[in-house]
């Protein structure tokens, strides 16, 4: 019966939380993001004029940072709990959004609204996602 034997209990194949393995798909990811995200915020500050040095430039601040901070967050948000993680999620989505529609000109207060709704609905699903899929 040596099948029924207890066994040791092995440490688990997955890495821990300090010591996270990242996928290319980890760093592609935020750098395709920002690469995206700076090239609609530098199409909406030049507002349909020529593109110029200073343009190129603001698209390239823009898009290094959204990924900077997309990769920061998705580097530290599985250690936290599932509502923090959610909320940065929600805060950070909301103020991009908010920030890109503020550069077509736009009221405060449809900006506002604008990142309000938009963070509130990927915070919301953002928190649906980390509940399921919990340990």
């Amino acid at each position: 019966m040596a099948h029924a034997a207890p066994t040791a209990h092995r440490r688990p194949t997955w890495q821990s939380a300090d010591k996270a393995h990242l996928s290319t798909g980890a760093y592609v990811r935020p750098l395709l993001a920002g690469l995206v995200y700076g090239v609609w915020a530098a199409d909406l500050e030049r507002q349909k004029g020529p593109v110029d040095a200073g343009n190129v430039f603001y698209g390239i601040l823009c898009g290094v940072l959204f990924a900077g901070i997309m990769f920061a967050l998705a580097r530290v948000g599985p250690r936290l709990m599932r509502e923090l993680h959610a909320t940065l999620y929600g805060v950070f989505t909301g103020i991009a959004a908010g920030y890109l529609h503020s550069l077509t000109d736009a009221s405060v207060l449809s900006s506002t609204v604008i990142g309000l709704s938009v963070g509130t609905g990927v915070g919301l699903a953002a928190f649906y996602r980390y509940y399921t899929r919990e340990d």
